[in-house]
């Protein structure tokens, strides 16, 4: 069972913040991204484009239900995963486990630099600020039913919410080992 799952938006650091944590504690870091890329041998704007939505989203849940299950780290889900009623039930079932789901809410305003709203996030093609917009009114509600915290990243560097999670978990960072003073 993972130790953490991240969620939220394009932008909201999901990716980067799974690195920080893995960095401060240790734990293996997953991407279920990276895993749909992997399984499909290409990346995701290219199944979006190839073989459509409903392949990436077919892909996206076997992805989120393997890793859920498998892998005891820190976990990244794709933005859109929490939409499908599947994954709902495991990050549901894992939640009730123990687990904690963090939500990494992000305003526009700050999401915009981070995500730079480029090809290869296909759902942010046309008007990337409006469709940024139009995903967050849909799946706001989600991430909050899903999630067990929330954590606002805002004016945050990707340490500075590690640092919230880990508090929130009640996990310190590994330290390195310290010489005693002899004295």
């Amino acid at each position: 069972m993972p130790r953490v799952v991240l969620a939220g938006p394009p932008g909201s650091g999901k990716s980067t913040v799974a690195a920080a944590l893995g960095a401060a504690t240790g734990w293996q870091v997953r991407d279920t991204d990276a895993d749909v890329e992997a399984r499909a041998g290409k990346p995701i704007s290219d199944i979006f484009l190839d073989d459509g939505e409903p392949a990436f989203r077919a892909l996206e849940r076997e992805a989120v239900a393997r890793a859920v299950a498998e892998h005891d780290g820190v976990l990244a889900l794709g933005g859109g995963a929490v939409l499908a009623p599947e994954t709902q039930d495991v990050l549901a079932a894992y939640a009730a486990a123990g687990g904690t789901v963090v939500f990494l809410d992000v305003s526009l305003a700050q999401a915009a630099p981070r995500v730079g709203f480029n090809v290869s996030r296909p759902l942010l093609l046309g008007n990337p600020r409006a469709q940024w917009q139009q995903l967050m009114t849909a799946r706001r509600p989600v991430y909050e039913k899903v999630a067990t915290l929330r954590v606002d990243t805002d004016d945050l560097t990707p340490d500075e919410v590690a640092a919230q999670i880990l508090a929130a978990l009640g996990a310190a960072p590994e330290t390195a080992p310290t010489v005693e003073d002899p004295k």
